[in-house]
């Protein structure tokens, strides 16, 4: 392999890692603190700060109309002169010559529609710096504070579900489905999406990051789910809605959400808010719908719930299947209620409704009249019914985010402290050598970050352990190899032959040593669990770098200097001149 060629190869890994490592550094170094707490937070806190921006950039707007409707749209509102553009498009209205203050008011027309056109560039911000965010090395809680819960599951109760004792391949597919189940309550607990994953097959981890209350994080693992299916009252639905419009949400009871006058609906009839989620993905009460108390039948009965397509149509189709005696309820539900709405209602809500046409036998049911985003969540409702078993919770830390940011300083501390040393020592003791073996060492821990970004992993104090332990290890290979270089120049061996000696000699002992080093690592990673993972999966990384800039990078820098730049002699050792 010619040198010119590996210098190719060694720039060509520099460009790629450094594009990995980009959005970390461009998050947690150029992106505002204020931005990445909004970006980081919850749905509720996107929105406000849309809102509020939105309204305040909207005063200024109208402040620059008023001083001087001719001036030029600044830079900073350029993204409304597209917005300007498209409405005259639509309308059919000439394009003027020269975009000014004045004609981007009067192409939206009204002071709303500029407000939702602010609204929709500030939000839209805010997801794409949330989207960059899944891209960048993230900090665990014991660094960015927050709250992990251990759940176990009662294979007791999934065994009495079953009807049999579970096999392994049922325990997994039980905590899959549970941790489904929890990630569909972060809509209703409101919070920035929790990191949930299996820990074995018979408990589940749940890290919460930001400052949250035990008893609102209690409530939202352990609710019951609750989804059921009610047949609606059309003629109730349509005078509470009346009611509504002629009195005002003040005519529902402010607990129980029933109108106050009783009159209204008749008895065994409960008016619920029909939600959707708006472009926050926040649930909102489009209307309300009046449904049977009772309801027809229990969510429990459903099996599975996937989307499919219409072969005629090319529309997406709700297909779930119910258990045998839910197949039979429901066939008795849809004969003696066909022409009339059935509602699905999770938690209170009504989440969607859908006509009966005809009496549904057999326990497989298939749902029409949705949009494929629609579909989709609509299907994991019906999936998500109920827990496949009960949950308790074993154990529950909270970190404070403070003591995060003490143990990052100390964690960088102790990096720097430690590379600064190992730096000073290299030079002082290998001299020329030494500093290759330096560079070495700056480029192996680029590469290192530039992969846990790359995967997306999450640094914690035993990955910054790793990391720390990783800086004095990447330079055993270089003091293995310059060792082997010094023995051939006391051998009387030209630079450039102790070179190509000392490398093919310490190849296979720097292979065996970060060979046996790596399976101890795959070990640790797959018997370990939660830190004890990350400071495996830290330190292999750090290994393969090490090997690579070890081997190939400093011994193409050897070679460039004693080929191109016609160096005789190495600085390597004191003693050797």
């Amino acid at each position: 392999m010619s040198k010119r060629f590996r210098f190719f190869i060694v720039l060509l890994v520099l460009v790629i890692a450094g594009v990995f490592l980009y959005p970390t550094i461009n998050w947690y170094f150029m992106v505002p603190q204020e931005k990445k707490d909004i970006a980081l937070g919850s749905r509720e806190q996107i929105r406000n700060y849309a809102m509020s921006r939105a309204a305040r950039e909207l005063d200024r707007i109208n402040e620059l109309a008023r001083l001087d409707s001719n001036a030029d749209v600044p830079r900073e509102y350029q993204f409304l002169v597209r917005k300007a553009r498209a409405n005259n498009r639509l309308t059919g209205r000439d394009m003027p010559s020269r975009w000014t203050i004045g004609e981007v008011l009067l192409s939206f027309g009204t002071q709303e529609r500029v407000f939702r056109a602010l609204e929709a560039y500030y939000r839209d911000e805010i997801f794409a710096l949330q989207d960059r965010s899944n891209g960048i090395i993230q900090l665990g809680l014991d660094l960015s504070g927050g709250m992990s819960v251990l759940l176990r599951a009662d294979m007791e109760s999934l065994r009495e579900r079953l009807g049999h004792a579970p096999s392994a391949e049922d325990r997994r597919n039980a905590i899959a489905q549970a941790i489904e189940i929890l990630n569909t309550r972060v809509d209703r607990f409101g919070v920035t999406e929790p990191v949930l994953r299996s820990q074995g097959d018979t408990h589940i981890l749940i890290e919460i990051p930001g400052a949250v209350d035990p008893e609102r994080v209690n409530a939202f693992l352990m609710g019951a789910g609750g989804l059921n299916f009610h047949i609606v009252d059309d003629e109730a639905t349509a005078r509470a809605m009346a009611h509504i419009y002629e009195y005002g949400i003040e005519a529902l009871h402010p607990d129980t959400g029933q109108p106050l006058d009783p009159t209204i609906i008749p008895a065994g009839v409960v008016l619920r808010e029909f939600v959707q989620r708006d472009e926050y993905g926040i649930n909102r009460v489009i209307r309300y719908v009046a449904i049977m108390e009772i309801p027809g039948l229990h969510g429990d009965h459903i099996v599975n719930a996937q989307v499919g397509t219409d072969h005629i149509t090319g529309r997406p189709v709700i297909n779930f299947i119910l258990d045998r005696e839910g197949s039979q309820i429901f066939a008795q539900l849809t004969s003696a209620n066909t022409q009339r709405t059935m509602a699905i209602v999770l938690d209170n809500q009504v989440k969607a409704g859908a006509t009966i046409t005809e009496a549904i036998t057999g326990g497989q049911v298939r749902m029409t009249g949705f949009g494929r985003e629609e579909a989709n969540a609509l299907a994991l409702i019906l999936r998500t019914a109920s827990l496949p078993f009960e949950l308790t919770i074993e154990s529950q830390q909270a970190v404070g985010a403070s003591l995060g940011e003490d143990l990052i300083r100390a964690g960088l501390k102790a990096i720097m402290l430690g590379f600064i040393l190992v730096v000073i020592f290299m030079i002082l003791y290998y001299k020329g050598a030494g500093l290759i073996a330096d560079i070495a060492l700056v480029m192996n821990l680029f590469l290192m970050m530039a992969i846990l970004s790359a995967f997306n992993m999450t640094l914690t104090m035993t990955s910054i352990a790793g990391l720390i332990l990783t800086v004095g290890m990447a330079v055993d290979a270089n003091v293995i190899i310059f060792e082997r270089i010094k023995e051939e120049l006391r051998a009387g061996k030209t630079a450039e032959a102790a070179v190509n000696m000392g490398y093919k000699k310490a190849f296979w002992t720097i292979m065996d040593s970060n060979l046996t080093s790596l399976i101890a690592v795959i070990f640790l990673s797959q018997l370990g669990t939660g830190p004890i993972q990350g400071f495996a999966y830290v330190l292999a990384v750090g290994i393969v770098c090490s090997m690579f800039t070890a081997l190939f990078v400093t011994r193409l820098i050897f070679d460039f200097s004693l080929t191109y730049f016609g160096k005789k002699h190495l600085s390597i050792s004191w003693r050797i001149k």
